[in-house]
């Protein structure tokens, strides 16, 4: 197989994922990360890790440490905190943080607390992350893609690359310079999350979510808890993390109309409006605290306990994207992750789905699947999940709908990829897709 060079846009777990596995096939790989610093921020975000996601782990990773925390149980609370709904089931819970630096361990050698950097494999490609480079052109030049960049200091540049791999987020530059009229919609809620030290946490917070999955549904309300890897993604008990994900409905006919609560959850301690995401200890103590009387009237006590023991809040709009395609330049450019699909939360799969694309990915690319497959599997998952994320959120947060319907919606989203069956709308526009020998590919 002939080496390459690839070119990532976007340095995120995407990113990431992408650039270890094919630098681990032995192509040259060169991540461009928009963002200023080396290292992307913290959000203190958990993660549940699917099938997939363990899956690449376990293909990919030589750190040789823990990289999540089992829950046993799945289980329902009503307003009063008693358990109307358990299921023994044992999932794996991560973090966002301890994710990225394992991958950024793996892929170009960062040192961290969170892990030991493994050896240089003889057989790996080249890795270069180049932080502060902000894309801003593509142009096909036949057997490459010539990217343009922007730096952090203004400079311009370009590198070739024989594929190009757009991994740069549910507002992927790479998507908007290929497809248009793709736009990234607001879905008229919003995701409170944030992190409480479980050894800091009430008796009643912990014997909740302790390596328990737990949910409470109400009028206009989803919050669910689980236990995450603490600082430096510590899985021993008492220096773990209960991490929560507070969905509560914030009218709004865009994000870039928002009024009323709204646009004062997403305004920050310092008048500075924000327009998806409000970090972590930058909301406003006064808003804050409206929500945790809120939380104290709507929520069972362990989950009120929890979001008003955490110190720092973060927010997240919760939007829908999809691009209609997901690969373009005769096949030289391709959208994988968030910038292929944005996957709502209550999915638990958007970490999952950009291991998966990075997986499929090498192994289209190492002749191990032919392309039509590649190509039929990444949008049948991308249009079925993304779907079914917006019919979860829109029934949780606008239905009135009893408990055993959502009980079969997170079972549904649980469902291993593997067993899935793509519908027929799924694969529409996909059956007729030209097989290897007539398609125009990458010069592999």
């Amino acid at each position: 197989m002939p080496k390459l060079n690839i070119v990532i846009v976007g340095g995120s777990l995407g990113g990431l994922c992408t650039g270890l596995a094919l630098k681990q096939l032995g192509h040259d790989v060169t991540i461009l990360e928009r963002n200023p610093d080396n290292l992307l921020h913290n959000q203190g975000a958990g993660i549940v890790a699917g099938g997939d996601t363990l899956e690449f782990f376990k293909r990919y990773d030589r750190c040789s440490r823990s990289f999540a925390v089992s829950s046993q149980k799945r289980l329902y609370l009503d307003r009063d905190a008693n358990v109307v709904h358990r299921v023994d089931m044992v999932q794996n819970m991560t973090s966002w943080d301890l994710s990225y630096y394992m991958l950024r361990a793996n892929f170009d050698g960062v040192k961290s607390d969170y892990c030991d950097v493994p050896p240089v494999h003889p057989d790996d490609g080249k890795a270069v992350h180049l932080h502060g480079h902000k894309v801003i052109g593509l142009e096909d030049e036949g057997d490459q893609v010539n990217v343009t960049f922007e730096k952090s200091n203004g400079e311009r540049g370009s590198i070739k690359g024989d594929v190009v791999v757009g991994a740069d987020g549910p507002n992927s530059t790479v998507r908007s310079l290929l497809v248009r009229n793709v736009e990234r919609t607001y879905a008229g809620y919003c995701a409170l999350r944030g992190t409480v030290p479980e050894d800091e946490a009430t008796d009643a917070a912990r014997e909740a979510f302790q390596e328990r999955f737990t949910f409470f549904h109400g009028p206009g309300i989803q919050i669910l808890a689980y236990t995450i890897p603490g600082p430096n993604g510590a899985v021993e008990k008492g220096k773990r993390l209960l991490n929560f994900v507070y969905y509560t409905n914030f009218p709004a006919e865009s994000l870039d109309k928002p009024d009323g609560p709204l646009k004062e959850i997403l305004t920050d301690v310092d008048g500075m409006p924000h327009r998806i995401t409000l970090p972590p200890g930058k909301i406003n103590p006064a808003v804050w605290e409206k929500r945790k009387n809120i939380a104290r009237e709507n929520l069972p006590r362990p989950f009120a306990d929890l979001v008003c023991a955490t110190k720092k809040p973060f927010v997240q709009a919760i939007t829908d994207v999809i691009s209609p395609e997901n690969e373009f330049m005769g096949g030289k450019v391709v959208l994988i992750g968030d910038a292929l699909a944005g996957f709502r939360p209550h999915t638990v799969a958007s970490t999952s789905q950009a291991a998966f694309d990075a997986m499929i990915l090498a192994d289209m690319l190492e002749g191990k699947i032919s392309r039509k497959e590649w190509k039929l599997q990444t949008m049948c998952y991308a249009r079925t999940i993304q779907k079914r994320g917006v019919d979860m959120g829109n029934r949780s947060q606008f239905g009135d709908l009893p408990l055993e319907e959502h009980i079969k919606d997170r079972d549904r989203a649980s469902k291993p990829r593997r067993e899935e069956v793509w519908p027929e709308w799924a694969k529409a526009g996909l059956e007729d897709i030209p097989t290897p020998s007539d398609a125009t590919e990458p010069r592999l």
